[in-house]
């Protein structure tokens, strides 16, 4: 007889983690992550910017952040360059720079012992049997089976319970690719990069305790060859990246609209990007995984029937949130739109260089 649990949580991002560490006592939960402490393991892809609405997330909790989680240096502005029509603003911004790493395996620490959390895990496959889920996954190269009255996808862009047991709800997705390199001549900065010719997305550059990582959103197809492009019309704008020290991809997810939401279905529930909830113009998702962890936890734990209708209405207004987000879109990413702003320096900041 495989173990039996109230809820599987699958995945221990900040919305994994953050469920696992808000659900009540009186629950059995297994969590499974693929992400460990060891060597070598996963580590996702990412510039590691907490932005404001994160930061204002994690103080509903009323965490402070260890200072083994931040590096250096904490900046204050942000380079937008466009640079397919050669312009360059600076625009004020207050994000906290940190080991995204380091900052998931904090989220992790935080979560009670009663919660049994299987790291190096990963979901390989989900049942719905009756009224319970049977799941398969593997640890260590073994395979095991679990069962379980509730599950939680918390696992990402590519979330095997989205594509699992709601095959219907696509989710648009785009490859993240991002490369490391020493930093030794460059000044400390950094910057939203924009580029029509390339992406629809943006990409990005921000430095970190003695490194710059130069990253992008691209459409699947050609990502790589379009990140190389990247690389190539910025260097030829002045920028000297030398060789990688390492190349790191996942994919994100990348919604269009309200369609592509999914909170679940049943007793099956999506958190953070597994559910669509991410910035369509910032990529950020951090707040709205920790937010949508809140919510479903919050209704979990008062033990009303219902619970699907329950999270549906408690997360509608980080659902229109977004929505607004969608309004924003088209003054980033339209070229004509994004010259008009820009050239109207409406919010930008002087920049004295010494």
């Amino acid at each position: 007889m495989i173990p039996a649990y109230d809820i599987a949580i699958i995945g221990l991002g900040p919305a994994g983690a953050t469920a696992a560490r808000l659900l009540d006592k009186k629950f059995k939960i297994i969590a499974l992550d693929k992400k460990s402490a060891a060597r070598g393991s996963f580590k996702k892809p990412c510039g590691g910017l907490l932005a404001p609405d994160a930061q204002k997330a994690l103080s509903k909790f009323n965490l402070a952040l260890p200072k083994e989680v931040l590096v250096d240096p904490q900046i204050f502005a942000v380079k937008t360059i466009d640079a397919g029509q050669s312009l360059s603003r600076y625009y004020q911004r207050f994000y906290i720079n940190l080991d995204r790493h380091k900052f998931d395996m904090w989220l992790i620490s935080l979560i009670p012992r009663g919660v049994e959390v299987k790291s190096g895990a990963i979901c390989t496959g989900i049942e719905k049997r009756g009224d319970s889920y049977e799941i398969a996954y593997t640890q260590d190269k073994a395979e095991h089976k679990i069962s379980a009255g509730l599950v939680i996808g918390a696992d990402g862009a590519n979330s095997i319970v989205r594509k699992t047991l709601f095959p219907e709800r696509k989710l648009s997705q785009y490859a993240a690719i991002q490369q490391w390199f020493a930093e030794e001549e460059q000044a400390p900065f950094y910057s939203c990069i924009f580029d029509g010719g390339l992406t629809d997305s943006y990409c990005w550059g921000v430095s970190k305790d003695g490194y710059f990582i130069l990253g992008g959103a691209f459409a699947k197809k050609q990502s790589r060859q379009k990140f190389e492009l990247l690389k190539k019309k910025l260097q030829e704008q002045g920028f000297n990246f030398g060789e990688p020290v390492k190349t790191e991809a996942c994919l994100i997810s990348m919604p269009r609209g309200p369609r592509d939401f999914c909170l679940g279905k049943e007793r099956a529930f999506l958190l953070g990007e597994a559910a669509g909830f991410i910035s369509p113009t910032s990529l950020e998702g951090i707040s709205y995984a920790l937010n949508s962890a809140n919510d479903l936890a919050c209704v979990l734990n008062s033990g009303c029937g219902g619970p699907m209708r329950k999270f549906r209405r408690k997360s509608a207004p980080m659902r229109v949130k977004l929505l607004f987000k969608y309004v924003k879109a088209p003054f980033m990413y339209n070229a004509f739109l994004r010259k008009l702003v820009m050239k109207s320096g409406i919010n930008s900041i002087n920049v004295i260089k010494e």
